[in-house]
């Protein structure tokens, strides 16, 4: 005679081991993300902020005091920008912390959120994306890390709010149906994610472009939702905020060419991110299209590609309009090593081949963002260190009341503004529109245009902001600024006189105002 209840200890054993391996897996998953999180938010924390981060910081500050944007702040960016950078400036206001201090937790829980969601609903389209925890770690992994000091740009948060619109797609090529509530949610994220950085809508038309040609033409609800909601952002900057298109849309399209990369040089600059690409199209098209992976890399490689088309369209040489690109690339080829790490059946043909053509990028990429997170890393031990932390010691020093910063790097200005609480006596975050400026001049030959008279108003700000402290950075090809301003203008030359060189802080010439005020700027011209 036989007993069933014997046997049902047997039965269990097998699922005990595997319960252990998953939570295992879960707990590593799970602290691979804390500790990317944990150094991200040490190394940014502790440094400081990127400056293109804290003007905007400071600009939505000064809107949300009545200064109005794009008249009494120059900026030519669109407005969604200023709008959700008011939202950390008003907790950090209500829970006396600084902005910076609620503005990075919140982009990395942006970040989190992001990853848990795609991960939730890429699960069931490929194996690789089985266990949730896992594909988490890998996507929150590259959101928090790859960025390093340029964490929370506009390319960046763009990506982390259009990733769930991808994998909705990739959901649909796989058959498999999503809700109405999560098609909305994500067609809203990405319409306001490419609106910070308008380009990018080339990216979501070659994504669904990328899925017609996989699957066949279908109309889907969240690209839809995603251009209703570039349409009604598009009629708020009309309607609440006209100055924009009247002096920013002019203003940049007149002058923002002065800090333009030619093309062979951009791409000799991106060439670690064009080759990535190149490897992203030869995996594609050596992979199976009737498969799961197909999709995967159709939308991720036709991504990357219309990120990198946008960027050169941008022409600037500047590693955070790479972001975009860079982590489309990177997704593509971790997805493509580990499908074919997983894939049962007939071997691949060139495998080996294939699979060191894929990792040779990704090296690349790893090496370089290791860089950026250690120069990072080696800052936040000894933050003292920085050009930013010295001015602001100077300031606090010298108990400056006002400043202002002849030079192209915004980091002069910002965070040392944020930080020091001194009055910034200029409209403008850098001397980017005088060179702006005097590069038409050049192009139109030797006439400055009339209706951006940048000199004049460098000049009118200076006289009615009279900065008690002037840093000027000669360093490099720098120009000569307080001779340009000089020559433009008789009344500047007087009271630049004024100004006796008091320091040198890593070859910034540091000047301080000699006696008080500095005249009347009425007339000048």
């Amino acid at each position: 005679m036989s007993f069933s209840f014997p046997e049902a200890p047997q039965s269990l054993a097998p699922g005990r081991p595997r319960l252990g391996a998953g939570l295992r897996s879960t707990a590593i998953c799970v602290g691979i993300v804390a500790a990317c999180l944990g150094m991200v938010l040490f190394a940014l924390l502790r440094t400081p902020m990127k400056d293109d981060l804290a003007w905007l910081l400071w600009v939505a500050g000064q809107w949300l005091r009545g200064q109005e944007l794009y008249i009494d702040l120059v900026e030519v960016n669109p407005p969604l920008i200023i709008w959700l950078s008011a939202l950390p400036v008003m907790l950090a206001d209500l829970t006396g912390l600084t902005s910076k201090q609620v503005a990075l937790p919140m982009i990395a829980a942006a970040a989190l959120g992001s990853a848990w969601t795609v991960a939730g609903l890429l699960r069931g389209t490929s194996p690789v994306f089985d266990h949730r925890p896992a594909t988490f770690a890998a996507i929150a992994s590259v959101l928090l890390v790859m960025p390093g000091v340029e964490f929370g740009q506009r390319e960046h948060l763009m990506v982390i709010a259009v990733l769930p619109h991808l994998a909705l797609l990739i959901r649909t090529l796989e058959g498999q149906k999503s809700s109405i509530g999560m098609s909305l949610g994500a067609g809203v994220l990405a319409g306001l994610g490419v609106a910070l950085k308008p380009r990018y809508v080339i990216c979501l038309a070659a994504v669904e472009l990328a899925g017609w040609l996989h699957r066949g033409f279908r109309i889907r609800l969240a690209p839809l939702v995603a251009g209703l909601a570039g349409l009604l952002y598009l009629a708020s900057i009309v309607w609440f905020v006209p100055a924009f298109i009247e002096r920013a849309v002019p203003l940049a399209l007149t002058l923002y060419g002065g800090t333009d990369t030619g093309p062979l040089q951009l791409a000799r600059e991106s060439w670690v991110l064009l080759l990535g690409l190149a490897t992203c199209l030869v995996l594609t098209w050596r992979t199976d299209r009737g498969g799961a992976a197909s999709g995967v890399m159709l939308v991720l490689t036709a991504f990357a590609a219309a990120a990198t088309i946008a960027m050169f369209m941008d022409g600037k040489n500047w590693f955070y309009h790479r972001i975009p690109a860079l982590m489309a690339v990177t997704f593509a080829l971790v997805f493509w090593c580990a499908d074919v790490a997983l894939r049962r059946g007939p071997t691949l043909r060139f495998r080996w081949a294939l699979v060191a053509l894929a990792m040779l990028p990704l090296t690349l990429y790893v090496q370089q963002t290791s860089g950026r997170i250690y120069e990072r890393l080696v800052l936040a031990v000894e933050p003292d260190q920085t050009t930013e932390v010295r001015l602001e010691r100077l300031i606090r020093r010298e108990k400056v009341r006002s400043y202002m910063a002849f030079s192209e790097w915004i980091g002069l200005g910002f965070p040392v503004v944020n930080n020091t609480n001194v009055t910034w006596a200029s409209r403008f975050d850098s001397m980017w529109a005088l060179r702006g400026e005097i590069w038409r001049a050049r192009q139109d030959g030797g006439v400055a245009p009339d209706e951006w008279p940048i000199r004049h108003w460098v000049v009118q700000d200076f006289m009615e902001g009279c900065p008690d402290l002037v840093v000027v950075d000669r360093r490099g090809e720098a120009m000569n600024y307080p001779a340009i301003l000089s020559q433009a203008n008789a009344g500047f030359a007087a009271i630049w006189a004024r100004y006796r060189q008091i320091a040198v802080v890593d070859g910034l010439q540091v000047y301080r105002r000699q006696g008080e005020g500095c005249g009347d700027s009425a007339g000048l011209g």
